[in-house]
C-alpha cells in the first residue's frame, strides 16, 4: 500500500535569506534527492560559490518556499541561452505533500516571461506530475532537436507558454 502524506496547508515564497542556504545545502546533498533530480550535490565551498553568484546575479529570480512556517526548498529562474528556464528543489521531507506544486503554481505568476522552459530527468515522474499540474507541456520539438546531454542524462524539456 502506498505511503499517503497529508497536505500542505499553507506554502508561500519569499526572498532568500542567508540562514536558508544551510537547509538548502542539506537538501542538495540527499542521495534520494540526487538520484531523482539527476544533479550532483556540491561539496560546501562550491554550494557557497554557487549561491553568491546566482545571488548577485539582477536578473535572477529566487524565491525561498515555506511550507507550514518551515523552509521547504528553494524556487528560481534565470536566462541561458536565449531562454528563461526555471528550476527548483524541495527538501525530501516535503515530498508528496504539494509543496512543490503549490510553489510552482505560486512562481508562475510571480515570473511572468513566457515561454518558460524546465529540464527534467525523465525517471523523475514527481517533478513531471508537478510541472503537468501547473500547465507545462512537454516541448517534443524542442527535445528533438536538443544535442545530447555531455552527463548521459536523459532529460524531457518542458514549456509553458502564453
Amino acid at each position: 500500500m502506498a505511503e499517503v502524506r497529508d497536505t500542505t496547508h499553507e506554502v508561500r515564497l519569499r526572498p532568500v535569506e542567508d540562514q536558508d542556504l544551510d537547509v538548502f545545502f542539506d537538501h542538495q546533498a540527499d542521495p534520494e534527492a540526487i538520484e531523482m533530480a539527476a544533479f550532483p550535490a556540491r561539496d560546501k565551498d562550491h554550494f557557497a560559490a554557487h549561491w553568491a553568484k546566482v545571488r548577485a546575479d539582477d536578473t535572477v529570480v529566487l524565491r525561498t518556499i515555506v511550507a507550514d512556517g518551515t523552509v521547504a526548498g528553494n524556487i528560481g529562474s534565470w536566462e541561458q541561452n536565449g531562454q528563461r528556464l526555471l528550476g527548483y528543489w524541495v527538501g525530501r521531507e516535503h515530498w508528496g505533500r504539494g509543496v512543490a506544486t503549490e510553489a510552482l503554481a505560486q512562481f508562475a505568476r510571480l515570473v511572468t516571461a513566457r515561454p518558460l522552459y524546465a529540464h527534467v530527468a525523465v525517471h523523475n515522474l514527481g517533478s513531471i506530475r508537478v510541472l503537468e499540474k501547473c500547465g507545462f507541456r512537454r516541448d517534443r520539438v524542442r527535445e528533438a532537436t536538443a544535442p545530447a546531454p555531455d552527463d548521459g542524462i536523459e532529460e524531457f524539456i518542458f514549456v509553458l507558454d502564453a
